[in-house]
C-alpha cells in the first residue's frame, strides 16, 4: 500500500465536510465590513467607518480556553467553549474601551471529527453574536500523534476599534470614585486546574446533581464565560465616562484589580456586597482552600469591575441592568499605595 496524508492520520476530506457544517454558523456572525467569504486565504475588514473617528486605534487580544476542555472532552459537551474562547479575547479589548470587530478562531485536533468541529464553531460565533464581532477566519489543524484522537485545544484572536480619546486607561481615577462589579457566571475560564484537583473529573462526578448549585457539577462548571461588550456599550451610550476597567481573569481581585488603577491609587473592594456564587463556596469547602487563595485566582461572581464618578453610579447601573447584566457597588477607590484591599 502506497503512502498517503490520509494513511499518515490526516483526513483532507474531513476537513472539507467540517468547512461546510461550519458555514452556517459564520454566516450568523457576519458585519457589512466584511469584504470575503469563508474559504479564502484571508478575512478581509473595511476600514471605510473608522474615518469619523479623530485617532482610530486598533485593540486586539488573544487567550485560548485552558484546561476547560477537559471537562468538555468528559462530557462530550462541545457546543459552549467557543464562547469562552470569544470571552476571553473580547472582554479585555471592551475593557480597553474597544469594540470588538473581527474574531478568528484556532482549532488543533488529534482526528478532525466534522460534526465535532463545527459543533465547536457553533459555540465561537454564539460568543461573536453575543459581541457583535464577525468570525472572519480560523484554521482547523489536524495532528495525529500530537493530540489524543478525542481531545483538541482552541484559542482565539479579537481585532477592535477605539477613538484615542475613549481609550479606558485609569488616568483620571481619584478618591471617592465607585466601583461597580458584573455578575459572573461562574469560574468562567480560569482556575480549572485547581478545579481540577478538588473534584474528581470523571463522567459520574460531573453529573453529579448538587442541591446548592441548583444543576450538576459539570453544568455549572461549564457554564459559559460572561461577555460584557454590550454592558459596557450600553453604558458608554448613557453618556457615562468609565475612568478604569478589570476583567478579573486568572490571579482574581488582587492580580486584576490593580492593573486598572494609576499610581497613587486604591481599590477598596467590600466583599459581602454582591452574593458569591455557590460553585466557589462548593470548590473552598471540598478543596480547602483558603479564603486569599480563592480571591487571588477566581472571579468570585465579578466578572468585570469598574470605576465610575460617584455622581454616575445610578446611570451605570440602569444602563448594565438594561444590557441584561447584573450589577453591584462593590466598593471605592481611595487615594493611597496602588493595589487592592479586601474587607
Amino acid at each position: 500500500m502506497g503512502m498517503d496524508y490520509k494513511n499518515a492520520g490526516v483526513d483532507i476530506e474531513a476537513g472539507y465536510r467540517s468547512v461546510e457544517l461550519m458555514k452556517k454558523h459564520v454566516q450568523e456572525t457576519m458585519r457589512p465590513e466584511v469584504l470575503t467569504n469563508l474559504g479564502g486565504f484571508s478575512g478581509a475588514f473595511s476600514m471605510e467607518k473608522f474615518k469619523s473617528m479623530e485617532k482610530p486605534t486598533l485593540v486586539s487580544g488573544t487567550d485560548g480556553v485552558g484546561t476547560k476542555l477537559k471537562l468538555a472532552f468528559i462530557m462530550d459537551r462541545h457546543n459552549t467553549v467557543g464562547i469562552d474562547c470569544v470571552a476571553m479575547c473580547v472582554n479585555d479589548i471592551a475593557c480597553a474601551g474597544g469594540e470588538p470587530l473581527f474574531f478568528l478562531d484556532y482549532i488543533a485536533c488529534g482526528k478532525n471529527e466534522p460534526e465535532k468541529i463545527a459543533s465547536i464553531v457553533s459555540g465561537v460565533a454564539e460568543g461573536c453574536k453575543q459581541s457583535d464581532a464577525a468570525l472572519i477566519g480560523g484554521e482547523t489543524a489536524e495532528m495525529p500523534g500530537f493530540y489524543p484522537e478525542d481531545e483538541y485545544d482552541l484559542a482565539g484572536f479579537a481585532v477592535g476599534i477605539v477613538d484615542e480619546k475613549d481609550l479606558i486607561t485609569g488616568k483620571d481615577l481619584k478618591d471617592g470614585d465607585v466601583l461597580i462589579g458584573m455578575a459572573s457566571s461562574g469560574v468562567h475560564s480560569n482556575g480549572f486546574s485547581l478545579v481540577r484537583k478538588v473534584f474528581e473529573m470523571s463522567r459520574e462526578s460531573l453529573d453529579t446533581y448538587y442541591d446548592c448549585l441548583g444543576c450538576t457539577l459539570g453544568e455549572a462548571l461549564l457554564a459559559p464565560t460572561k461577555i460584557y461588550v454590550k454592558a459596557l456599550r450600553s453604558i458608554r451610550e448613557a453618556g457615562v465616562t468609565v475612568k478604569a476597567c478589570s476583567h478579573i481573569t486568572g490571579g482574581g481581585f488582587y492580580e486584576n484589580i490593580p492593573r486598572m488603577l494609576k499610581e497613587g491609587t486604591r481599590a477598596v473592594v467590600k466583599k459581602a456586597s454582591y452574593p458569591i456564587p455557590p460553585i466557589f463556596t462548593l470548590l473552598a469547602e471540598k478543596g480547602e482552600i483558603e479564603e486569599k487563595m480563592m480571591y487571588n485566582t477566581y472571579n468570585m461572581g465579578l466578572g468585570m469591575v469598574l470605576a465610575v464618578d460617584a455622581a454616575d453610579v445610578e446611570k451605570t447601573m440602569e444602563a448594565i441592568k438594561a444590557a441584561g447584566e447584573m450589577p453591584y457597588v462593590v466598593g471605592s477607590i481611595e487615594a493611597g499605595e496602588k493595589g487592592v484591599t479586601l474587607c
